[in-house]
């Protein structure tokens, strides 16, 4: 059997050979034929929502939830957080209603969907407002720009590729896709101009492209015209021998279009001076625009350049109100912000912790104002600021970073300062008193909401723990949001210790409140493993009280946080009461 242990050849070792022998009994005149190796054909996959239920829309909220979780990013916008709320939450509960309920009216016909139509100046939280929704609801998002879009997709892309992004997202489930959010930005652009005469692709006629998609249409997968997409299809048919046509309808699809529509007010005030209702005087201010804007009726938006029938496809309108100095200062102010965590976030990239002073946001807050850009002034505000230092001290061996007014009023002094100084000690003062400035905000702004936050997290947050939630939150890069559901989990660990003891032990023990706090503040601040506290706590308790048990047959202990912090003081103070008879130690 020796001979087998050889190595086998190969195909090509064995080609070799064979040749070889050939040429040397043939010559030249007989040689061997390689075959062509073909690629592997793959076997034809199904679409995943073939091998996996249908999955149906999971819709639970009442508009009032949804404004209150709107209320924790976005300043202000109370009129256009409760429109778009009510007509949201109406939209998918109307759908959840139709697909587990036999409704004789689910198909009605000439039904309007709640598209709805933004309104109002820059950087106002449009586009934040809308992703925050559709992330809080958990649907297919996409967003697409009006300029961007013709009606037949040979100047710009096809409006109905927004339709396909929407199966991209969802990856590739088009049941999911189905209910999803389009979002389109600049829709005031498409307003054909009043001197055009005729047709207009890039104006009117992405309007009528749009129509069927507001409504209801079936919208083809497949990309006419696009050679990638007659690949996959002539793949398809030569794998299956079938033709399968993928198409997504958009009857169930929110529609959301957006707009500055600087020059509606004017159209507006005209309408309004005509039918001799007030604003006569000159309008200069943003504001008095906008307070126009809420009077805008369909009428003005057809003389605006839509067409009636777009504008039927739009039934629900939201102003969205200018912001001022305070507004913006108050969106520095929010924990949740992404400017503020996201500045946090550069400088965490390079190992550099940062604090800001409350009079930096508010000098920040004013900059922002002047450029007249909205919430969008902040990010540049905050960004031309720090540049220097972002630039800078990640090649120092700086960590600790505190953002005074100094950075903004002599920013090379500041940086000189924080460089020069040879004892940390004095740089980690000023950082501590911006890390206590920001607990007692994070403190304030818990308390305020206490309600709101206790409910949607299921966690009753006790003094202690709003404590605990803001020391977490100054130690991480996180909204409130995350930190509480953080919380909640080192909640739910310190909970599972009754269990466990029980099963070990056939004891029950009951964690009062302040012993659950001492047990998460451990969590969250010495980096304590929950599964060794659990084997602490047991070698501390184990003995004491299955002794009380074994002699009075108590079975159920309450343990607070001074019997975790003294637990053989705590066990000596409950054999003492309840053995009073010493003798019964040693029955």
């Amino acid at each position: 059997m020796k001979e087998y242990d050889e190595k086998i050849p190969d195909h090509k070792e064995l080609e070799k050979e064979i040749g070889d022998f050939l040429a040397k009994k043939f010559g030249n005149n007989v040689k061997i034929a390689s075959p062509i190796t073909l690629p592997q054909e793959v076997p034809f996959e199904k679409n995943k929502k073939d091998s996996k239920k249908k999955k149906k829309i999971n819709f639970d909220l009442k508009p009032e939830d949804l404004i209150s979780h709107l209320d924790r990013y976005i300043v202000k916008q109370d009129s256009a957080k409760a429109i778009l709320a009510t007509k949201i939450c109406t939209h998918f509960n109307r759908i959840k209603r139709a697909e587990s309920t036999q409704d004789e009216m689910s198909d009605l016909v000439g039904n309007i969907k709640n598209n709805i139509l933004m309104m109002g100046p820059t950087g106002v939280g449009k586009t934040y407002m809308i992703k925050l929704i559709a992330k809080k609801i958990g649907v297919p998002f996409v967003k697409g720009d009006a300029t961007k879009f013709s009606e037949t997709g040979y100047v710009g892309g096809d409006v109905e590729d927004l339709v396909r992004d929407l199966v991209r997202d969802a990856d590739d489930d088009i049941e999911l896709a189905q209910h999803g959010i389009i979002y389109i930005d600049e829709i005031d652009k498409i307003a054909s101009s009043s001197h055009i005469f005729g047709a207009d692709v890039s104006r009117t006629g992405v309007q009528r492209a749009l129509l069927k998609p507001l409504e209801e249409t079936d919208v083809d997968l497949k990309v006419p015209h696009d050679p990638i997409s007659m690949i996959q299809e002539i793949e398809q048919f030569r794998k299956t021998g079938k033709r399968e046509k993928r198409a997504v309808n958009t009857k169930n699809i929110l529609f959301i279009m957006s707009g500055a529509f600087s020059d509606l007010f004017q159209i507006i005030k005209r309408r309004i001076l005509d039918q001799n209702i007030g604003f006569g005087a000159q309008i200069s201010s943003l504001k008095e625009q906008i307070d126009l804007l809420k009077h805008v009726k369909s009428e003005d938006l057809i003389e605006f350049g839509f067409e009636s029938e777009f504008v039927g496809r739009l039934p629900v309108k939201a102003v969205f109100d200018e912001l001022n100095k305070d507004d913006l200062l108050n969106i520095l102010k929010n924990p949740n912000n992404p400017i503020i965590l996201g500045k946090k976030l550069d400088f965490a990239a390079y190992g550099i912790e940062i604090k800001f002073e409350d009079k930096l946001l508010d000098i920040l807050a004013v900059r922002a104002f002047e450029e007249n850009t909205g919430a969008r002034g902040l990010v540049s505000a905050v960004e031309s600021t720090l540049l220097l230092f972002e630039k800078k001290l990640p090649s120092t061996e700086v960590t600790k970073f505190p953002a005074t007014v100094m950075v903004v009023e002599n920013p090379e002094k500041a940086l000189e300062k924080l460089l020069s100084l040879k004892d940390p000690q004095s740089t980690d003062a000023a950082f501590e008193d911006l890390c206590n400035e920001e607990k007692r905000s994070i403190k304030e702004y818990v308390e305020a909401n206490r309600k709101t936050l206790s409910q949607k997290y299921n966690l009753t947050l006790t003094t202690a723990r709003i404590d605990i939630v803001a020391t977490f939150y100054c130690k991480h890069i996180m909204d409130i949001g995350s930190v509480i559901d953080k919380i909640k989990s080192f909640y739910d660990e310190a909970k599972k210790i009754e269990l466990y003891f029980y099963k070990n032990h056939d004891i029950n023990i009951v964690l009062e409140e302040d012993a659950i706090d001492y047990i998460i503040d451990q969590l969250v601040s010495s980096n304590v493993d929950i599964e060794n506290f659990y084997k602490q706590l047991a070698m501390d308790f184990e003995y004491g009280l299955k002794l009380v048990r074994d002699k009075t047959g108590k079975s159920r202990f309450f343990i607070t946080k001074n019997a975790l912090l003294s637990p053989e003081s705590f066990i000596s103070t409950l054999i003492k009461n309840e053995l009073k008879n010493p003798l019964q130690l040693n029955s």
